[in-house]
Order: structure tokens, then C-alpha cells, then sequence
């Protein structure tokens, strides 16, 4: 029998820290959440990491029903890998906490965080000057909604292989879920591993 996990009303990444103490133990959880954030990003956590995942809506929460993948000769998966390992050293994380680039006038801010972005996007055949993985938080999650001014720089830039992540809890706080337009939404879990083993971290 799977261990229960119940993350109904902890804040993020605390439903993927629990999720994933418990596979690493008994390579099989059901795991309980309350939103549709946390249940993504505990989806994607288990299925990235060789689960299977069966979702079944309840009145009281929404059961993950996680469980080791078989290989054709019956093993299961022995180990997790952290989402540090997705990193490679020497990676170049761009940090993105807000909407405008620097202090001072908002305005100009958002003048040249449009530029800064769209330099990068019509730089893709220099790698110099492209980092690996994008990170958004904070108010900076406004930049890859439906409607923000460098959503199309953005695209070109995850269509030439750069992981664009924003934070889950932040996308929730500012009523984003449904409006995301570019990227994957992340949680806190891989946001720190990625920043903390990147080989380089740019601030904007």
C-alpha cells in the first residue's frame, strides 16, 4: 500500500520536498493537494523522475496516486535524482524577480527589460550571450503571462532550448495559473537547487 501524503494547505515546495522523501523510500506515494499549482508541479517532479501518475479528483482534495515505473525486467527506479543534477556546471541562470530591469524610473525599467530581452532573442547565434535556464519570481512572473511585452522573445528563446521556469506560489498569488504563456511553472525545490548549483547567477 502507498504512504499517504497530505500537503493540503502547505504553501510550496513543501508537497514536492514530501512527495519526494517518501518515493525515495517506497518508490510509491498518494500523495494529497488542494490546488491545481501544487498538483502540477508534484506531477511533474514524479513523472520527470520515471513515475507514473494517477490523478483522482475527491471532494476533499485531489489524490496523486504515484508509483515506480516497470522496466521490461520488472526493476524499479532505486533513486530520484535532485533537480540540482539538471544543472550543469558552468550553467548561466538568469533571475528575473520583477517587471522592469534596474532602479529608479519604472518606466524606463520597463523600456529596458523589453530591450534586454529582445537583444538576447536576436543574439541566438552567438551561445555567449544566451543563458541556459530563465527563472521568474516575484512580481517577475508577469513577464511570461499571455499578455507581457517580451512573450515573444521569450518563445524564441525556449524554442532555441532555454528552460524558462517561474515560481508556482508566486504565478497563485498573482492570479497567473490560467494566463501563462511561455515556460514551465516551477516551485521553490527546483528554483534553489538551480540557483544554487548554477555555475553563474544574473540578477536582472
Amino acid at each position: 500500500m502507498a504512504s499517504i501524503v497530505d500537503t493540503r494547505g502547505k504553501p510550496c515546495p513543501q508537497p514536492v520536498i514530501l512527495t519526494r522523501k517518501v518515493l525515495l523510500k517506497f518508490q510509491a506515494a498518494t500523495t494529497i493537494v488542494d490546488n491545481e499549482i501544487s498538483r502540477h508541479n508534484v506531477t511533474r517532479m514524479a513523472k520527470k523522475n520515471g513515475f507514473t501518475v494517477r490523478a483522482e479528483e475527491r471532494e476533499d482534495g485531489i489524490y496523486l496516486h504515484i508509483h515506480a515505473r516497470k522496466d521490461p525486467a520488472s526493476s524499479s527506479i532505486k533513486k530520484i535524482p535532485d533537480p540540482a543534477q539538471t544543472v550543469s556546471p558552468g550553467d548561466t541562470v538568469l533571475s528575473v524577480q520583477d517587471e522592469f530591469m534596474g532602479s529608479g524610473d519604472k518606466d524606463l525599467g520597463r523600456i529596458l527589460i523589453r530591450g534586454f530581452f529582445h537583444t538576447l532573442a536576436e543574439s541566438i547565434d552567438d551561445p555567449s550571450l544566451i543563458p541556459d535556464k530563465i527563472v521568474f519570481y516575484n512580481v517577475g512572473v508577469k513577464l511570461v503571462s499571455e499578455d507581457s511585452p517580451i512573450l515573444s522573445d521569450l518563445k524564441m528563446l525556449e524554442d532555441q532550448g532555454v528552460d524558462i521556469l517561474s515560481c508556482g506560489i508566486c504565478i497563485g498569488h498573482f492570479g497567473l495559473k490560467d494566463r501563462i504563456g511561455v515556460g514551465i511553472i516551477s516551485n521553490m525545490y527546483d528554483i534553489a537547487e538551480i540557483l544554487l548549483s548554477a555555475g553563474k547567477v544574473i540578477n536582472l
